[in-house]
């Protein structure tokens, strides 16, 4: 059979297109959008002490999966660099911290301020009975400091975070009041006055922390307005009283982090409430091993900061009866009445 030879031409020409058809890669998958930068800064209030469950990252500060960084992160699918940290201070902030900061980070959280005012001094010597402790003395102290030093300190700090993270959403977030007017702790001896001088200082610290962060166009999550009813001794504590280990003592617990900071500081950070659910959990647990890795890669510089811890009153010591003499307290018959 005698194939005409257009046609025979026409076929060539077919062939030749569909090899070429066949030969086109296939069009490549658009890239997936790198997670938004969340750093947490700042000490254990944003760490998660008080949580009793810590990331194994080789450090002494205390990062937990159920504290506000962690959960709020979980929920949204930002990449967190967790750099909270126990006993940090602005100092340790500005010399361990802010390193992690960079022009393309999107969130920044910061708690700070308590341990310069020597929060845990100030709680320890309040804990003790009266006639053993100066915790009007205490208090004068942490207040002044806060009046008039605080203010510079944070300026500086906050002028440095935005230097670095020219484009982030930072939130500075507050300290919630711990007492509500009574201690149920048998190992403490809080008064009522002194447990309203504590919630003032508080305030006032929140006051300095809220003024910085409006100077520098930063957002500031107070806490105390959600923490009301769950103070220590609450029939709900957010807040643990003393405990066991001592270290958890006066920091919110794991509700604390979930039902107080989150839904408080997240809407301020991302623009919406997080609500802390089963999966959000889950999300922040499986979340641990990444986040403990890349803390390690700060473990010398975070050795550089000494964790700060409430100590229990000992009334069994040399200075236990030596306060008792000098004011006149039978301590063996103190005790056995308490």
């Amino acid at each position: 059979m005698r194939v005409h030879p257009r046609l025979l031409a026409l076929a060539v020409l077919a062939l030749s297109v569909l090899g070429c058809v066949t030969a086109l890669p296939a069009p490549a998958a658009p890239a997936a959008a790198a997670a938004p930068s969340y750093v947490a800064l700042g000490d254990s209030y944003s760490s998660g002490v008080g949580t009793r469950s810590y990331l194994d990252d080789g450090t002494s500060c205390q990062r937990s999966t159920y504290a506000y960084p962690s959960l709020i992160a979980a929920a949204r699918g930002y990449a967190l660099n967790f750099r909270a940290c126990s006993g940090a201070k602005i100092p340790d902030v500005t010399n361990t911290q802010l390193g992690a900061l960079t022009s393309t980070t999107s969130y920044v959280t910061i708690s700070i301020g308590g341990n310069d005012a020597g929060f845990a001094d100030v709680l320890t010597e309040c804990a003790q009975p009266g006639w053993m402790s100066s915790c009007n003395g205490a208090i004068d102290g942490a207040q002044s400091y806060i009046n008039n030093k605080l203010p510079s300190a944070l300026s500086t700090l906050y002028a440095a975070i935005r230097g670095r993270a020219s484009a982030a959403k930072v939130v500075v977030v507050g300290y919630p009041r711990i007492f509500n007017g009574e201690d149920c702790n048998a190992g403490t001896w809080f008064s009522p006055a002194e447990e309203t001088r504590l919630n003032a200082t508080a305030d006032l610290l929140n006051s300095k922390l809220a003024s910085a962060a409006s100077a520098h166009a930063f957002a500031f999550a107070n806490p105390t307005s959600r923490f009301v009813g769950h103070a220590v001794c609450d029939d709900v504590e957010w807040l643990n009283g003393l405990s066991y280990p001592v270290s958890e003592s006066y920091h919110p617990n794991r509700a604390g982090h979930s039902s107080g900071y989150t839904p408080q500081v997240s809407p301020l950070l991302t623009g919406a409430t997080v609500t802390v659910s089963a999966a959000t959990l889950r999300a922040a647990a499986a979340s641990g091993g990444a986040l403990a890795a890349r803390q390690r890669a700060y473990a010398a510089q975070d050795a550089a900061i000494v964790p700060e811890s409430f100590t229990a009153p000992d009334l069994t010591g040399r200075e236990a009866r030596v306060a008792a003499r000098r004011a006149g307290v039978d301590l063996d018959h103190w005790l056995a009445r308490h």
